[in-house]
């Protein structure tokens, strides 16, 4: 991929630096505000380094956990959910500042607006690879339900409310042609909102495509992304059929995704030289009590990171 920010300053660390992000503020329900604890219990850090993945912990920010939000059903938390993302910024900003890839660990969706809210500060073309089960668009719905981890493209592209769209200044939080989602479940979007993406210029493929072949998939992100700025990686656990992976804190069952198709994205994506960011989402942890589908997990993800 040309024209990366990262791959060709050798300053810049391929080394990781962990931040966990302990919040369901945006979510249905509590339960990922665990996962940064859960997934350092089950041994994030250590597996990487054994696998000769360079990663320092930076430790976690103070997040926010679900509250009922009664008063504001078209923006259930919003102040805790902008306050959570608002310190991902700064959080990632100092870090790119200071030449470190971030890894960060949450929690919900929406702390993805955060990092690339804190990559702008400094690479205002920075890019987004998505690769989760939902388009995202809840905002743009004539009824949403309100929960903003479901909005989180349409914040990105300049739609929903003031206190997110904003976060990295001027809006969109990304400039055109710079987003790509991979592995939507077809369920989970509607014949508007793929006209929506497609108008907004946004690369997008579906889960029965990443299937067929995660490789081309993959390559397909890199090149809607290629020629711009440092690209963020978005890897939402929901994009693996539950039952396969039942981690994701808002199931989709019968996808037909597998956990091996998307380690195999994941690894071309983030050995692309453009990669600066890796997210981790919607791993809910109590819906793994003998911490089995967790070892999984991590087990994918160390594959797809190691050199």
């Amino acid at each position: 991929m040309s024209g990366s920010l990262i791959g060709n300053d050798s300053k810049i660390s391929r080394d990781w630096a962990l931040i966990g992000v302990p919040t369901s503020a945006g979510a249905h329900h509590a339960g990922q505000d665990k996962a940064p604890a859960a997934l350092r219990a089950a041994g994030l850090a250590s597996r990487l380094t054994a696998a000769g993945v360079g990663v320092t912990d930076a430790g976690d920010l103070p997040g926010s956990v679900f509250a009922v939000d009664h008063a504001n059903p078209q923006a259930r938390n919003l102040a805790a959910v902008a306050k959570v993302a608002g310190e991902v910024a700064d959080a990632v900003a100092d870090l790119v500042r200071n030449g470190k890839r971030p890894l960060v660990v949450g929690g919900d969706c929406t702390i993805t607006l955060g990092v690339v809210a804190g990559f702008r500060r400094s690479h205002p073309d920075v890019g987004l690879a998505y690769v989760d089960g939902d388009a995202d668009l809840g905002a743009l719905d004539a009824t949403p339900s309100g929960i903003l981890d479901a909005t989180g493209i349409a914040h990105l592209l300049g739609y929903g409310e003031p206190e997110l769209t904003g976060l990295g200044g001027e809006p969109p939080l990304l400039q055109r042609g710079r987003l790509a989602i991979a592995g939507c479940d077809p369920r989970e979007a509607t014949d508007l909102g793929r006209e929506f993406l497609a108008g907004q210029g946004v690369s997008y493929t579906e889960g029965p495509e990443l299937i067929a072949d995660p490789e081309a998939a993959a390559c397909k992100v890199l090149a809607a992304l290629a020629g711009g700025g440092p690209m963020i990686v978005h890897f939402d656990v929901d994009v693996v059929d539950s039952g396969d992976l039942p981690l994701g804190n808002f199931p989709h069952y019968a996808s037909g995704v597998r956990l091996e198709e998307v380690v195999r994205v994941l690894r071309v994506l983030l050995s692309d030289p453009s990669c600066a960011a890796l997210v981790l989402t919607e791993v809910n942890p109590s819906y793994d009590p003998d911490g089995g589908q967790l070892d999984r997990y991590l087990e994918g993800l160390t594959s797809a990171l190691a050199p």
